[in-house]
C-alpha cells in the first residue's frame, strides 16, 4: 500500500469525542462517562422515555459506542461497567417493546423475505432513494450521507457479532459475505472505507463519528437497532434478519442512489461506493437467503419469529427516518439537527445568503 493510501485510511481510525446531551437520560450517562461524578438515570426514568426519541437513542448510542470504538478520554474498562450496563438494559427493554408492538410478530420467513424482493412498480413517495435520483439537490445528499455516516462507517462490524453463534451452512455464508464487506483482504476496499472516500468527494468530514450531534434520534434508532440485535445471543436470529433485509434491498437502492450521485455531478469515489453494493449486494442477496437464513433454519428452527422480528424492525425503522428525510426535504428544511457547515437548504427568492453557507 502506497503512504497516500495510507495516510488516506487514517480519518476514520480515531474515536470520537463524546456528544452533546438530548435531555436527562443522556446527560447523566454522559457525564458518568465524562469522569463526573453523577447520578446514572434510575429504570423509573428510562421506562418513561420516548423509546424512538432523542434522548433514549443517543443514551443508547452512546453505551453502545463503548462496544466499537469507544470515545477519547473515556476509560475504556467502562465498556463492561455493571451499573452502566444495568442502565442499558433497561433502555434496551423500552426500545424492543416498542420493537414488538410495531411489528407483526409473525414467523412466516418465506412470505417476510419474499416481500423484500418484490420492488413497487412505482415510487410510492416514501422512499428516499427514488427521492434523490428524480430531484435530489446536493445540499440533501450531502446531509444524507452525514447521516449515513454513523451507519457506513462502521458497516458490517455488529453483523460480525452473530458468527461465532452460527454453525455450518449458515456461518460459512455469513463470513463469505462478510469477506467482501471488509475489502477481500484489501484494506483500500473495506465497505466503511468506500464510504468514507464517498464522503471526501462530497467534501464532508470523514471521522468516524463525527456527525453524532447532527444525526436524528430517527438516524441513531437504525444503528442502535443492530447494535442491539448483535450484542445479545438470544437476539441471533433477529439479527441474521436484520442482515437480511439490508443485503436484500441494498442493489436496486443502490441503483438508484448511484444515479442521483451521477445526476449532481458527485465525484467517480461517490459514485463507487453505490455501484459497488449493486453488484456484490446482488450476489449477497442469493447468499443470505439461500444459506444464511436457509441454513439457520435448518439449524434453529424456533428462531423463525425472530428472523421476521429483524426484518420488520429494520423495515420500520427505516421507514421512520424516510418520512423524516423526506418530509423535511420537501419542506426546504435540513433533516439535521444542525445544518451542515459549508450548505445549507435554498433561502427563499431575495433572502440574503450567510457567509459560509454556500450550495456544495
Amino acid at each position: 500500500m502506497t503512504t497516500r493510501e495510507t495516510e488516506h485510511l487514517g480519518p476514520i481510525a480515531s474515536a470520537p469525542s463524546l456528544p452533546q446531551t438530548r435531555g436527562p437520560l443522556s446527560g447523566k450517562v454522559i457525564a458518568a462517562l465524562s469522569g463526573r461524578r453523577t447520578s446514572l438515570p434510575s429504570e423509573r426514568e428510562i421506562l418513561q422515555g420516548d423509546p424512538y426519541g432523542d434522548d433514549l437513542q443517543l443514551l443508547l448510542y452512546v453505551l453502545y459506542e463503548l462496544h466499537y470504538r469507544g470515545f477519547e478520554t473515556v476509560d475504556e474498562n467502562l465498556e463492561w461497567d455493571p451499573a452502566l450496563l444495568r442502565v442499558r438494559a433497561a433502555a434496551e427493554d423500552v426500545f424492543l417493546r416498542a420493537l414488538r408492538a410495531n411489528t407483526s410478530g409473525g414467523s412466516d420467513v418465506r412470505q417476510t423475505v419474499g416481500a423484500l424482493v418484490v420492488e413497487p412498480v412505482e415510487d410510492d413517495g416514501h422512499s428516499v432513494s427514488h427521492y434523490l435520483q428524480r430531484e435530489g439537490e446536493c445540499w440533501q445528499i450531502r446531509e444524507y450521507a452525514a447521516l449515513r455516516s454513523l451507519y457506513h462507517l462502521k458497516e458490517a462490524d455488529p453483523h460480525l457479532w452473530v458468527v461465532p453463534r452460527l454453525r455450518g451452512r449458515a456461518k460459512a455464508a455469513m463470513v463469505a459475505i462478510e469477506f467482501d464487506e471488509f475489502g477481500a483482504g484489501r484494506a483500500e476496499n473495506i465497505h466503511a472505507q468506500l464510504f468514507a472516500d464517498l464522503m471526501a468527494d462530497l467534501e464532508l468530514d470523514t471521522a468516524y463519528g463525527r456527525y453524532l450531534d447532527e444525526g436524528p434520534a430517527q438516524a441513531l434508532a437504525t444503528v442502535n437497532l443492530m447494535s442491539l440485535f448483535g450484542l445479545h445471543r438470544s437476539l441471533r436470529g433477529a439479527l441474521v434478519g436484520h442482515f437480511a433485509a439490508v443485503e436484500v434491498t441494498s442493489s436496486p437502492g443502490s441503483r438508484r442512489m448511484a444515479k442521483a450521485m451521477r445526476r449532481v455531478g458527485a465525484g467517480a469515489a461517490a459514485q463507487r461506493f453505490y455501484d459497488e453494493h449493486v453488484e456484490a449486494d446482488a450476489v449477497h442477496e442469493q447468499l443470505v437467503r439461500r444459506d444464511v437464513i436457509g441454513g439457520l433454519l435448518e439449524d434453529e428452527p424456533h428462531l423463525a419469529p425472530d428472523i421476521v422480528l429483524g426484518i420488520e424492525a429494520t423495515g420500520h425503522l427505516e421507514n421512520l427516518l424516510a418520512d423524516h428525510l423526506l418530509s423535511s426535504w420537501r419542506a426546504g428544511s435540513t433533516s439535521l439537527r444542525t445544518p451542515l457547515v459549508g450548505t445549507a437548504p435554498p433561502l427563499p427568492d431575495g433572502a440574503p445568503q450567510s457567509e459560509g453557507a454556500r450550495q456544495y
